[in-house]
């Protein structure tokens, strides 16, 4: 029974990485759809959420079957827990995707407001935390999701730069607002898209070294 018990936690693994990779395509697809004005591909994360919604519900299924089969104990009911939470994070990362996605619509309305700068260097910092924190999970390095969360302080400062910088165009042009509204919503996304792949992170700590670590830095 041990054997088929550790197949089944295989499979629930399995199933993680398959929502990561749908999470992680739905985000470089939103944000593409951003830089390169692309409505089309801006849709196509809508379907793309309605699947990760699909498989959340499947990893929570899975996991409450097994803990009620299995009634499993110390590092095995830790890996279902953290397996359970991390699929949240990873539908609410796809909720920030569709978000960003919508505003990348709006924004093909209208004129470019400026070269995007900041917002693609917020994109590809917290894309690399989402990538390092999946990595942690599978090769069990929570050092790596320490490193992690130690960059979600850059992410949050970059987001702050995008809020005044864009607050300096709309009261020198009440005419840019909608616009800069948006990429403003684009950029808070990404921050939280940050905070989910933090959040990801404590839970690797947590499940690999056994140690609580949230809100230590509060």
């Amino acid at each position: 029974m041990e054997l088929h018990f550790d197949q089944e936690l295989g499979q629930l693994k399995e199933m993680l990485l398959r929502m990561a990779a749908v999470a992680e395509q739905s985000v470089a697809d939103a944000l593409k759809a951003l830089v390169e004005r692309n409505e089309e591909l801006a849709r196509k994360v809508d379907t793309e959420d309605a699947q990760l919604d699909r498989m959340e519900m499947d990893v929570d299924r899975v996991g409450i079957e097994l803990i009620a089969l299995r009634q499993p104990k110390a590092s095995d009911l830790r890996f279902i827990i953290v397996a359970m939470k991390i699929a949240t994070e990873l539908e609410r990362i796809g909720d920030q995707a569709v978000s960003i996605a919508h505003r990348a619509c709006e924004l093909t309305q209208e004129p470019p407001l400026k070269p995007l700068v900041d917002i693609p260097q917020m994109a590809a910092l917290v894309q690399k935390m989402t990538h390092d924190v999946l990595d942690a999970f599978v090769y069990a390095k929570p050092e790596l999701a320490r490193e992690v969360i130690a960059h979600d302080n850059a992410v949050d400062q970059l987001n702050e730069q995008v809020r005044r910088e864009l607050t300096s165009f709309m009261i020198e042009d009440p005419q840019t607002i909608s616009r800069a509204l948006n990429l403003m919503t684009v950029a808070r996304k990404l921050e939280r898209i940050g905070d989910h792949a933090t959040n990801l992170a404590e839970g690797i700590v947590y499940l690999y070294e056994a140690r609580d670590i949230r809100h230590q830095n509060e």
